[in-house]
């Protein structure tokens, strides 16, 4: 109690010199090496095992790499749609293409928007989308022949009973069977389509860790192998994989559970996705649709959607409100400029 030399009173000590003193200059050790020391241990930049892929490069790791399949589908991509003119007297008509989807703008009076967000997308369109990333990236394969896995190898571990073309390898799926194949697999999983942008990145992941293409032979099981894994990671009641023995009839557990355990190896257990790498599947999806044609639907922006969005919009608006009273107001508009300032008065 009447201590005065407590922590809240006394000041911190002062340094007291001698006349005669003088502080001697820092001089810093020499480095010994790991020789002199007799430590063999080795500094951890030599104990990791740093793979030759790049993480930097890699578009399932890395939010600013691009991705393959967009990459892929650009070097095959149509001349860009085009109307074509006809000309008369005064008068240039504009004759659209056949089988040309025409574009629909909003105006004052109606909004078109499509029902799909990088939150919740379309499920339909995105399994479109997925089907036709998946289609590039067999027909714009590397002509080099990368190494073949023997899990993945369809004639080895059929799908089914029925027997294989001897030709099977040697002609590449239409875009239309891949969308079959992965479309049944999500109705009958019922399989979310957030799982389908899982599914492509773990598709690319493997492609690039494992250093395999994706061929007419293997395309099937590499893709079942990534729904497999995706439904397991992003859904909360993931399907077992007996389930999946009941959608392909001919399958058997063993080969799924071997499927799935290789996938994993291949992967080197990596099954994180970021929110970032996950945007930019999304966005890079959308612009592939949109340079093949493959646009979301729009519909007009009806009352009741028109509802739903001002709710939304009021209940971020609520929950936001405290964080811009507290930022700070770094410029104001000329009509704020005329303000009441309220002065102190004197009175003499």
């Amino acid at each position: 109690m009447g201590n005065t030399t407590s922590c809240c009173v006394s000041s911190s000590p002062k340094l007291r010199r001698n006349a005669h003193s003088r502080l001697e200059s820092y001089r810093p050790e020499p480095e010994l090496s790991r020789e002199d020391t007799g430590c063999n241990l080795q500094h951890i930049s030599d104990r990791e095992n740093l793979d030759d892929v790049n993480m930097e490069y890699n578009p399932s790791d890395h939010p600013r790499a691009s991705t393959i399949f967009l990459s892929k589908s650009q070097t095959d991509v149509a001349v860009p749609y085009k109307k074509a003119e006809i000309k008369t007297i005064g008068v240039i008509f504009f004759q659209h293409l056949p089988g040309q989807i025409r574009r629909k703008y909003s105006s004052c009076s109606t909004i078109f928007l499509d029902d799909s967000t990088v939150s919740q997308p379309n499920l339909k369109y995105t399994i479109k989308c997925v089907a036709l990333a998946i289609y590039y990236h067999i027909k714009n394969r590397d002509a080099d022949g990368r190494m073949l896995l023997d899990i993945f190898n369809e004639k080895l571990h059929p799908l089914s009973k029925s027997e294989l073309p001897s030709d099977y390898e040697k002609h590449d799926p239409e875009q239309k069977q891949i969308y079959r194949f992965v479309r049944t697999l999500f109705s009958a999983a019922q399989l979310t389509a957030e799982c389908a942008i899982v599914t492509l990145v773990y598709l690319e992941r493997l492609l690039t860790y494992a250093e395999i293409d994706i061929c007419p032979s293997n395309w099937k099981r590499i893709v079942l192998g990534a729904i497999l894994l995706a439904s397991k990671v992003w859904d909360d009641q993931a399907v077992w994989n007996v389930d999946y023995c009941q959608i392909l009839k001919d399958i058997t557990v063993e080969d799924m559970n071997e499927l799935e355990r290789q996938f994993l190896e291949l992967l080197q257990f990596n099954i994180n996705v970021p929110s970032s790498v996950y945007a930019k599947y999304y966005f890079d999806l959308r612009s592939m649709a949109e340079a093949n044609n493959l646009s979301y639907p729009l519909e007009p922006l009806s009352r009741d959607k028109a509802q739903k969005l001002e709710a939304i919009s009021r209940l971020c608006d609520d929950k936001y409100k405290d964080l811009r009273k507290c930022a700070k107001k770094r410029s104001a508009s000329a009509d704020n400029l005329s303000v009441v300032r309220w002065s102190p008065a004197i009175i003499s």
